[in-house]
C-alpha cells in the first residue's frame, strides 16, 4: 500500500531550508568520511533539481509565480544564494549545471513586482571577487562566467566591476589560451560594456585614456585572430552607441587610433577587414577631422581608394555598399589645408 501514495511535494521554504542545511554541512565538514559525504552530495543534487523544477516547471506544468517568489525570497533572506555559489566547485557536472540555472533564474525573480536580487548583491559584492578569478580555473571557469554575466545584468554589479581593478583583469582573461574560456570571458566583457548605457558612458568618459590605451595595444594589437576579431567588433558596437557619442568623437579624432584601424585593413582575415571598415568609416565621416587626419587620408588617398574599390566582402548588402560609396566619395573630395601633418610621411599604411 505504501507504494501507492506519492510523497507530498515539499514547499519552497522546506526546499530552501534543506538546501541550506546540506550546503552548510558540506562547507563545514571537509573531513567527513567518503560514504557520508557521497550521501549528502546526492541529497543536495536532488534538492537542487527540485528547486530547478519549481523555478522552471516540469515540462507538463508551468512554474507557479507565487512559489517562485517565495523560494527566491527565502533563498536571499537566509544567504543560501551565497552558499550555493561557494559550493559550485564541489558539485558534480549535472548538479553544477542545475545550480547554475537556479542561480540565474533567482536573479530574475520578482517579489511584489520588484527584483530582489539587486539589493542582495549590493550588500554582497564580494561574491564578484569570488566569481571573476574563476576564469583562471578551467574546471569552473564557464560556470562562473555564466553566473557573472547574470550578475552584471544588475547595474550595481556592473558599476562595481567597472570601478574596481576587476575590469583590468579582463584584458588578460580574454587572451587565455583556452578558446572556450577566452570566448566566455569575451562574452562577459561585452555584456559589461554594452548593457548599462549610462554607466558605461560615464566610465568611458572618466577612464578614456588608460582604457583605450589598453584596448588598442592588448586587444586590437593582439596576435590572436579571435581576440582581434572580437575586439574590433566590440569597438564598433561601443562607438556606434548613441550613449557614447562624446567618446566616439574623441576616439575618431585621434590619428593614432586611425592608424590602428587602417593597419587592421591589412589583416589577412576578411571578417576583421569588414569590422575594421565599420569603425574606419567613423573617422572619415567625422565632419570636424583634425588636420593631421586629413593629411594622412589625402597622402594615402590612391591606396585607400584602390583598396576600397576592390573591397567587396558582403555581396548584396545595400547598407554596406552605401557606406562604402560614401567613404570613397568623402576621401576622394578631401582637400589638405596649410596645416599639413608632419607625421603624414610615417603613415604609409596600405600596400
Amino acid at each position: 500500500m505504501k507504494g501507492l501514495f506519492k510523497p507530498k511535494p515539499r514547499t519552497p521554504a522546506e526546499l530552501v531550508l534543506q538546501a541550506r542545511d546540506l550546503l552548510r554541512f558540506l562547507d563545514q565538514n571537509t573531513e567527513t568520511r567518503e560514504r557520508k559525504l557521497e550521501e549528502k552530495m546526492s541529497e543536495l543534487s536532488n534538492v537542487i533539481l527540485e528547486i530547478r523544477i519549481v523555478l522552471f516547471g516540469n515540462g507538463k506544468a508551468e512554474p507557479s509565480p507565487d512559489a517562485c517568489a517565495h523560494l527566491a525570497q527565502d533563498f536571499f533572506k537566509h544567504d543560501t544564494f551565497r552558499l550555493l555559489i561557494l559550493s559550485l566547485p564541489k558539485l558534480d557536472l549535472g548538479a553544477r549545471q542545475n545550480a547554475t540555472h537556479v542561480i540565474a533564474n533567482l536573479q530574475r525573480q520578482r517579489v511584489c513586482g520588484r527584483l530582489i536580487a539587486p539589493e542582495y548583491l549590493e550588500n554582497n559584492l564580494d561574491l564578484v571577487d569570488i566569481l571573476l578569478p574563476g576564469y583562471k580555473d578551467g574546471e569552473i571557469a564557464i560556470t562562473y562566467g555564466a553566473i557573472l554575466r547574470e550578475c552584471i545584468r544588475h547595474q550595481i554589479v556592473a558599476r562595481y566591476v567597472l570601478e574596481t581593478e576587476h575590469l583590468k583583469k579582463f584584458f588578460t582573461c580574454i587572451q587565455i589560451p583556452n578558446f572556450e574560456i577566452a570566448s566566455d570571458a569575451q562574452a562577459t566583457f561585452k555584456e559589461l560594456l554594452t548593457r548599462h548605457k549610462s554607466t558605461v558612458a560615464e566610465f568611458l568618459s572618466v577612464n578614456y585614456d588608460w582604457f583605450f590605451q589598453e584596448y588598442n595595444s592588448q586587444l586590437l594589437g593582439s596576435p590572436s585572430y579571435i581576440t582581434r576579431r572580437h575586439a574590433v567588433k566590440l569597438l564598433g558596437d561601443m562607438l556606434l552607441d548613441r550613449s557614447n557619442s562624446a567618446v566616439m568623437v574623441r576616439y575618431v579624432s585621434s590619428l593614432d587610433n586611425m592608424r590602428i584601424l587602417m593597419n587592421l585593413f591589412r589583416d589577412s582575415k576578411k571578417t576583421i577587414q569588414l569590422e575594421s571598415f565599420h569603425v574606419f568609416k567613423l573617422f572619415v565621416a567625422n565632419q570636424n577631422k583634425p588636420p593631421e587626419i586629413i593629411s594622412v587620408l589625402v597622402k594615402n588617398r590612391s591606396k585607400l581608394l584602390g583598396f576600397l574599390g576592390d573591397f567587396s566582402i558582403v555581396k548584396g548588402d545595400e547598407q554596406f555598399d552605401a557606406d562604402k560609396a560614401q567613404v570613397i566619395k568623402e576621401i576622394a573630395t578631401l582637400e589638405i589645408n596649410d596645416r599639413a601633418c608632419k607625421d603624414a610621411d610615417d603613415c604609409e599604411v596600405l600596400s
